[in-house]
């Protein structure tokens, strides 16, 4: 475990929020600068459903019987005081009792009950979670996001002026969502909290200097630039006045308001909850709206060794509104049919609960079966895959493999498995393992991918 630790930390050199955005912009400004663009044909295939995903991410591993896999019957020393489930808008389908609000959206959402990978480690779970792939091997494989990044994002044509790849709100660690990839494809991670005002984002909104302050810096450099007034007609300053005019819309134009919750209503804020969960929701509605096609949220404080109950009575309310309201605004502005919103975290908790001193109630590591949820963007609603056994201990039926998701979700994109990587070492390398990789899957989520 260390030692794979190790080759993450060594592959992904830390930097702050500030060179991170740096980096960002400039990526924005090189589509400017450069004098010949040349994407590579990674365009969507014709059984395209889906065209952003927002991934929310459960950070530390969600107890899959407290959620998406009540077991009521197993007795108290499984499910606590958390013993009544709940029915929800779909006959036949019972959550977790905190969850009143996804209860009457689940038409619009599926269930998997049966994932498994095995694999109780936080960063190397994670990376199965996340790439598909088996931690340990010569590569260190991207993330989702970074090939969603890849394929949709600046080499295949995309031109916004906010990144492909956007988490909200700190980076998730632990593991390089990139990979072999390289810096160009990791998200830019936006900091702050939306649910202050003003959602101040890392590299765009400085603090303590307001909008007239920073016009007033431009101001001042365009009038200590004597070559640009010189040569104004120069190529190379034309562009860089380009570059210049890119990075300030990011900063002080059309770019920014899309972090400026103050536009919504005030009513569709609370009812995502005016928490830091809840609001970022609600930004990465607003980022999807935007043509983004990928953001994660992340969300932290599942790691629930001790004192689970109490975890679960602060944050699944918060969870509720936030993601069950998601859905629905998404519905209602037609944008879920083709947005895929991805639940889930590296494992589930252990199903008996650990009542003794030190953990008073807590929940270990589960990575025998465990939860995810999939929404809109070509998956079906009202549907349970796959089932753990009485106690939620073992899969019972239908096994998901982490990659069985991850190839599901790149087919509803229209990335196709056999499309290229850029392999660091020259050898083929491609979306999705090949038969020789030795990845277990048992085939993609057919049941519920739309035709």
């Amino acid at each position: 475990m260390s030692a794979f630790h190790f080759d993450f930390e060594k592959q992904r050199p830390r930097i702050s929020r500030r060179e991170a955005i740096r980096r960002a912009l400039f990526v924005t400004s090189g589509l400017v600068l450069a004098n010949h663009i040349s994407f590579r044909a990674f365009g969507a295939a014709p059984s395209a459903r889906a065209k952003a995903v927002i991934q929310v991410w459960m950070w530390g591993g969600p107890s899959h019987t407290d959620i998406f896999d009540p077991k009521p019957d197993a007795g108290y020393d499984y499910c606590g005081p958390l013993k009544t489930p709940i029915e929800t808008n779909v006959s036949g389908i019972r959550i977790g009792e905190l969850l009143p609000v996804l209860a009457k959206q689940a038409d619009k959402y599926s269930i998997i009950r049966s994932m498994t990978h095995g694999n109780n480690g936080h960063e190397t779970a994670a990376y199965i979670t996340q790439t598909g792939r088996q931690p340990g091997g010569r590569l260190v494989y991207p993330a989702v996001g970074s090939v969603v990044s890849l394929t949709k994002g600046y080499d295949a044509g995309y031109k916004g002026l906010i990144p492909p790849y956007i988490v909200l709100t700190e980076p998730q660690g632990r593991f390089d969502e990139a990979g072999f990839l390289g810096a160009k494809y990791r998200p830019f991670a936006t900091g702050g909290n939306p649910a202050q005002t003003p959602f101040a984002v890392e590299g765009i909104i400085a603090p303590g200097i307001t909008a007239e302050h920073q016009k007033g810096r431009r101001e001042l450099l365009h009038h200590l630039d004597t070559l640009a007034q010189a040569l104004p007609a120069d190529p190379q300053v034309v562009a860089n006045a380009q570059a210049e005019n890119a990075a300030y819309d990011m900063i002080l134009g059309d770019g920014a308001k899309v972090f400026d919750l103050s536009e919504e209503k005030p009513e569709l804020r609370d009812r995502y909850g005016r928490n830091k969960f809840g609001q970022s929701c609600l930004v990465a509605r607003r980022l999807i709206e935007r043509g983004i096609p990928y953001v994660t949220i992340n969300s932290g404080g599942w790691d629930t060794h001790k004192n689970n109950f109490q975890t679960m009575q602060r944050q699944l309310p918060e969870l509720d509104k936030g993601m069950g309201t998601l859905l629905q605004d998404l519905a209602e502005r037609g944008l879920l049919d083709s947005t895929i919103v991805w639940w889930g975290g590296e494992f589930g908790r252990t199903p008996k609960v650990q009542w003794e001193a030190p953990w008073n109630g807590g929940r270990g590591h589960w990575g025998k079966v465990f939860s995810s949820v999939v929404a809109g963007g070509g998956f079906k609603g009202g549907h349970v895959i796959g089932a753990s056994d009485a106690k939620g201990e073992e899969v019972k039926e239908r096994p998901v493999y982490p990659v069985d998701v991850i190839g599901s979700i790149y087919a509803q994109l229209g990335i196709e498995a056999a499309t290229k990587l850029p392999n660091p070492e020259g050898q083929p390398t491609f979306v999705m393992p090949q038969p020789a990789d030795g990845i277990k899957s048992a085939g993609l989520l057919k049941e519920i991918m739309s035709a």
